[in-house]
């Protein structure tokens, strides 16, 4: 929290903000590279200024657990990346989810969560969650007035993808964020999908809680997720509805965040969450991977214009093969859902697509097992092109009427479309479907 910045021009596009955001050189030997500061703690100026940290009159380095230099440069760039004002770096996609919604909600409390969403979030919000106290309400997100009849006095937060996987319908972002903003309730949106492509704060989203691990990385190579708070959402106006930011907090000797960091600026819930969640559970993401994220999102808005380009020719391709009962992609889409893909993503839909085999559940397989150049992983966003069978993998936790909830049917097959060339890719397919 104290890398020193240079004074640059004002950035307004993604493709110079995820190079230059938030750092300009290190201050002690002016490199260029982000460095990785590979430290547990930090030296305190004085008593004064140990003090003034702990007792957030001043932000700054305490330890590595809260917070970190190179983490820094990564969390400001995300936050300027996706308009926000603070940004919290996190071990994975899943501590984001998690403490996402912690952040705001205890045990008797509840969030209404579309059921739109990935395998392993569907099953931290369904039993995890649960175990601790705290009820999940899943609604299907076709029509948003579903998130208001879930919603009683103890509801803490709406919880959504922005382009879920696998289902591939884009959410209703504007719809739900205010109507939960008339009741005093945040919109959480996992970006993972589309960063670059959407911008969730500008549709009235509260918090952005995303996997680093897929797209913002790019190579496969590391865990991590990210946090972003808005800025954009009043927690005073309604001390009722947002408790925990506007009541002591007994773990922090009783500061009300809403008002303890208010001459730091509009980041009591990004503040909140480190100095409480991330301090208590140690879910840091390592400097290392931070490093690695960061090369990563230095190229970002140019591989999703490939991943974008070769996924739309890809979605084409199979929607005409005899053996894909269905194709599931945005760009394919109709109606109310092509709208929102049309309305929410810009530059392109993803480089997710789905394909429902006529053959089912054994189809599936076989088509993954005849797989040559796509990798079989259990990831998306990769430059690589990567497939799985969710049936049997990553949604294999869920009952039949919960797949089916999701999107998933026995003979889907979810690809991940890399930024090879696209004969490659398509010549992998055709040889795979012959053999499914």
């Amino acid at each position: 929290m104290t890398v020193e910045t240079a004074e640059i021009l004002e950035l307004s596009n993604d493709a110079s903000i995820v190079l230059h955001a938030g750092y300009r050189s290190d201050p002690v030997t002016n490199a260029v590279a982000v460095p990785i500061y590979q430290t547990s703690s930090y030296q305190f100026d004085s008593t004064d200024h140990a003090a003034n940290l702990f007792a957030l009159k001043e932000l700054g380095n305490i330890y590595t657990r809260i917070m970190n230099p190179t983490n820094d440069v990564l969390e400001k760039r995300l936050a300027a990346l996706e308009g926000g004002v603070g940004g919290l770096a996190v071990s994975s996609g899943q501590s984001a989810s998690m403490m996402a919604v912690m952040n705001v909600a205890r045990a008797g409390d509840n969030i209404v969560s579309s059921t739109d969403l990935y395998g392993g979030t569907w099953n931290l919000f369904a039993n995890q969650l649960q175990d601790i106290g705290i009820e999940c309400r899943f609604v299907d997100p076709e029509d948003p007035e579903n998130f208001v009849r879930a919603t009683d006095d103890k509801t803490r937060a709406y919880y959504a993808e922005t382009l879920p996987n696998p289902k591939l319908h884009v959410f209703p972002l504007r719809e739900v964020s205010d109507l939960g903003r008339e009741l005093g309730i945040p919109l959480i949106v996992d970006n993972t999908a589309a960063h670059g492509l959407c911008k969730p704060f500008e549709h009235g989203a509260a918090v952005i809680a995303s996997s680093c691990t897929k797209y913002i990385g790019g190579h496969g190579n590391s865990i991590g997720g990210i946090i972003i708070d808005a800025g954009n959402f009043d927690w005073e106006a309604h001390p009722e509805r947002q408790p925990y930011l506007n009541q002591p907090d007994p773990s922090y000797h009783g500061a009300v965040w809403a008002q303890a960091v208010k001459p730091l600026g509009p980041i009591a819930y990004i503040i909140k969450a480190r100095v409480t969640l991330l301090r208590d559970s140690g879910q840091a993401m390592s400097p290392f991977n931070t490093f690695l994220f960061l090369q990563g999102l230095e190229t970002l808005p140019l591989r999703m214009e490939r991943h974008c380009e070769n996924a739309a020719a890809v979605a084409d391709y199979l929607n005409a093969h005899p053996k894909v009962n269905t194709t599931i992609f945005p760009g394919l889409m109709d109606g109310e859902f092509r709208r929102r893909a049309d309305t929410y993503l810009k530059g392109g839909y993803g480089g997710l697509v789905g394909i429902d085999l006529t053959g089912g559940y054994e189809a599936g397989q076989n088509f993954i097992n005849a797989l040559k150049m796509f990798y079989h992983v259990a990831n998306i966003g990769d430059s690589r092109s990567l497939a799985i069978h969710p049936a049997s993998t990553t949604h294999s936790q869920l009952s039949p009427e919960e797949q089916e909830q999701t999107g998933v049917t026995p003979g889907y097959v979810r690809l991940s479309i890399g930024i090879e060339h696209i004969d490659d890719i398509i010549a992998d397919l055709e040889q795979a479907l012959d053999a499914a």
